[in-house]
């Protein structure tokens, strides 16, 4: 079953689940997100989504993520009833994402969810729409435990409603967040991540006056929006 947890220090959450489950996943984002171009103007967008994307598709091949063995459930009895023998333990894969990524990634599945669903009769059923909705109530559902159920419910709504935009977003946005937190401590990330969930979900006037002075540099530079990256770079290791 796939469960998303927060990591020790809360710098991000840990995404986890059997093959099947983290497949699922990403099967999901690749089926709403479209091909390169399709939807020009979340193309920065959706180079995002692909970096979380890439990161649970190396999980699931296990390189240099998190393997875990879990109990499902067989008992020596049961197996012995059955005339079988196998293992009592199914192998987990699990990878850690930054919360800023992972909040704006759940936040950008909306739109593209709205998109896929234009071309798809039946959207409330389709299987890529609930494993994306499911994905989202796990994020939701982690994000429980850290913020004040006030700053909880009014991501949510703003999470399941319809007012969420990130068409043309700029997504440099996101990389400062994710470098500010990195570099806080874990009391800091604690009273910060409602603010910063909200700050996404909302687009304030930080993240517009943010935005224009990207504009301008692209500008400048004849350059689309989702072109430019910013000077401060990740470190190499992070503490999760």
């Amino acid at each position: 079953m796939l469960s998303i947890t927060n990591t020790e220090n809360l710098t991000g959450a840990r995404i986890s689940g059997d093959y099947f489950d983290l497949d699922e996943i990403n099967q999901a984002f690749y089926a709403v997100i479209g091909d390169d171009h399709k939807y020009y103007d979340w193309e920065g967008v959706r180079q995002r989504i692909l970096g979380v994307s890439y990161e649970i598709r190396h999980a699931i091949q296990g390189d240099d993520r998190h393997v875990d063995y879990v109990s499902n459930g067989l008992t020596k009895e049961t197996m012995k009833h059955h005339d079988m023998v196998t293992s009592e333990r199914n192998i987990y894969y699990s990878v850690d994402v930054l919360w800023p990524e992972l909040i704006f990634t759940s936040i950008a599945l909306n739109d593209f969810a709205r998109l896929y669903t234009k071309e798809h009769p039946h959207s409330s059923l389709n299987v890529h729409i609930t494993t994306i909705r499911k994905f989202q109530s796990a994020v939701g559902e982690a994000l429980q435990h850290v913020l004040i159920q006030e700053e909880h419910t009014q991501f949510m709504s703003k999470l399941s409603g319809s007012e969420t935009n990130v068409q043309d977003y700029a997504i440099q946005f996101v990389d400062m967040l994710n470098l500010n937190y990195i570099d806080s401590t874990k009391e800091q990330r604690e009273k910060s991540l409602g603010t910063i969930a909200l700050k996404l979900a909302v687009q304030d006037k930080d993240y517009l006056a943010f935005r224009n002075q990207v504009l301008q540099s692209a500008n400048k530079t004849k350059s689309d929006i989702h072109d430019l990256s910013l000077t401060k770079k990740y470190p190499e290791e992070i503490e999760w």
